[in-house]
């Protein structure tokens, strides 16, 4: 007897190669890249990144979404996302990328580069003082998969790591704060601060002036630094170019933007003391995410339970 045909896969997935995708899910289903018709019975999943709304509303058979990145906003923006199980990305590599990005970005803020840099290019000899690691404390806004991954990085290298999260979530080694009434402790704590927040409603715009005002300027590297490499409209730019200007922030190093790509026009380029990077961190890589994607819908079709849900009433 003939095994039943597996349902379609619609594909959408703008800042990415399509074809690349495409590639790596025909292995298992047959993908599309439009829908045929206005009411498409025969696609039952999608792998999407920041398209319209809209696009998943007449899938009568859709049984999950699957976010072709790491964050979900894009799809909260739709209000037309239909009730169906939404997949987040939970890949080693994509986990590995990130804490490359923030050990990196960490060192070269403790081990004074952007100094010497500049020093390199007075073509200046001189050697500053380096604090110890242990005298240094890193502070990690977002303690999901990614967060608790760069907080053992950290660890690693003698760093002291605070955590703070929604919930106060423990992690191993990790001084951990929870909630509106942590928030203060967590930041009078930090010395560099990581974002790796996801984006909802309750953290859009979160870092701000009065934020960044609130973290230790007092510490071995003569000022607070931020890392941003969560989401852009996390933060405010504006309010990061002010605190660097008034000696709220010594350093920044910045991966995401409120718009994408970051503007010509954006001081952010220029300033001597924001390091950018082109929204790089962690990007998605299809031979890596394909087959978790294609052995959960295979799971879902014989009725077993998803994995890597996003809580709908949380955001993420």
């Amino acid at each position: 007897m003939q095994a039943p045909a597996k349902g379609r896969v619609l594909l959408s997935v703008a800042g990415f190669d399509p074809q690349h995708w495409r590639d790596m899910l025909s292995a298992g289903r047959e993908v599309v890249l439009e829908r045929e018709r206005p009411v498409d019975s025969s696609i039952h999943y999608a792998v999407v990144w920041n398209r319209h709304p809209g696009l998943l509303s007449g899938l009568p058979n859709l049984k999950a979404i699957f976010s072709g990145g790491a964050g979900v906003d894009h799809l909260f923006a739709d209000p037309e996302l239909p009730d169906v199980p939404i997949v987040r990305v939970v890949a080693d590599n994509l986990t590995q990328h990130m804490s490359e990005y923030v050990v990196w970005r960490v060192l070269d803020h403790h081990r004074q580069g952007f100094l010497y840099r500049a020093q390199q290019r007075r073509k200046a000899w001189i050697e500053p003082p380096q604090p110890p690691a242990d005298r240094v404390s890193v502070g990690i806004m977002g303690l999901g998969e990614l967060g608790r991954a760069a907080a053992r990085a950290l660890l690693a290298l003698g760093f002291r790591v605070n955590g703070w999260s929604r919930s106060g979530t423990p992690a191993d080694g990790v001084t951990a704060y929870g909630g509106g009434e942590g928030l203060d402790a967590f930041l009078a704590a930090t010395d560099i601060l990581v974002v790796l927040l996801p984006l909802t409603p309750a953290t859009k715009g979160i870092i701000d002036h009065a934020l960044l005002s609130k973290l230790r300027r007092d510490n071995p590297l003569g000022g607070a630094v931020l890392i941003n490499a969560g989401r852009g409209l996390l933060h405010n730019g504006a309010d990061i170019l002010r605190a660097l200007d008034d000696g709220v922030l010594k350093e920044a190093s910045l991966d995401v933007f409120e718009t994408e790509p970051l503007p010509e026009t954006s001081r952010l380029w220029t300033h001597e003391r924001v390091f950018v990077t082109p929204h790089a961190a962690a990007a998605s890589d299809p031979v890596h995410l394909a087959k978790s994607m294609l052995e959960q819908m295979d799971a879902r079709d014989r009725g077993e339970p998803l994995r890597n849900l996003v809580d709908r009433k949380a955001g993420y």
